[in-house]
C-alpha cells in the first residue's frame, strides 16, 4: 500500500506544467519539491513512520491547481488561499490513500497532518510544518528573496522570524547544529534574527 500511494503521489506531481532546473534537467516543480520533502524527512526524522512519509511526500500535491491568483491579492486573500490549499492537499492525498487501500483511521491521521490541524499540539502536523520550513530555508528562501527585490531588511527579518516561530525546538536544534545548508547571501540576516 505504501509503495502504491507514493507512486500515485509521484504520478500526480509529475503532471505539473511548471518546471525547475535540477542537475541540468528540467523537472516538474512539485515533483522536485516532494522529493526534497522526503529527503529532508529522512535527515530530520529518519524514524518517521510510513503515514508521516506519505503526509510529507504529498504536502504540496498538485499545488498548481490552486493558484494564488484565484484569490484577492491582499492579506485576507492570502490567508484564504492558504486555508484552501491545506484542504485541497489533504483531500487529494487521502483520496490516493483510499485508492491504495488504507483505512479510515490512517487516512484521518494523514489528513490532519497535511491540513496542519492543531499545529503545536498535534506532533504529526508539527512534523510536516518542520520539514516544510527546513526545505524552504535550504532550497527556496534564496529564490524567494531574489523574486522580491523590493523587500527591505526589516521585511526579511519578519519573514525569517515567522518561519522560525513555526518550527519546533527539535527543528531549531537541527538548524543550529548545521544540519541544513543555509542560503549563503542570507546567512548574516538569518544569524541576526536568531540572535
Amino acid at each position: 500500500m505504501f509503495n502504491k500511494v507514493i507512486a500515485l503521489i509521484n504520478e500526480a506531481n509529475n503532471q505539473d506544467p511548471n518546471t525547475e532546473q535540477f542537475n541540468g534537467q528540467s523537472v516538474p516543480k512539485e515533483s522536485l519539491y516532494a522529493t526534497r520533502m522526503s529527503d529532508m524527512l529522512s535527515r530530520f526524522n529518519p524514524d518517521a513512520g510510513e503515514l508521516m512519509q506519505i503526509a510529507v511526500r504529498g504536502q504540496h500535491i498538485q499545488r498548481w491547481k490552486s493558484p494564488r491568483s484565484d484569490f484577492e491579492m491582499n492579506k485576507q486573500g492570502y490567508h484564504q488561499w492558504r486555508s484552501a490549499l491545506y484542504i485541497f492537499h489533504a483531500s487529494s492525498v487521502v483520496a490516493l490513500m483510499k485508492q491504495a487501500g488504507y483505512g479510515e483511521a490512517e487516512q484521518n491521521r494523514v489528513y490532519d497532518a497535511v491540513a496542519k490541524k492543531n499545529i503545536k499540539r498535534n506532533p504529526d502536523s508539527q512534523l510536516v510544518e518542520d520539514v516544510a520550513s527546513l526545505v524552504f530555508i535550504e532550497h527556496y528562501m534564496l529564490g524567494f528573496a531574489n523574486s522580491k527585490p523590493d523587500y527591505d531588511e526589516q521585511k526579511w527579518i519578519g519573514i525569517i522570524r515567522r518561519t522560525w516561530q513555526k518550527m519546533s525546538d527539535d527543528a531549531h536544534e537541527f538548524v543550529l547544529t548545521g544540519n541544513i545548508t543555509l542560503p549563503a547571501p542570507l546567512v548574516g540576516l538569518i544569524h541576526k534574527v536568531l540572535e
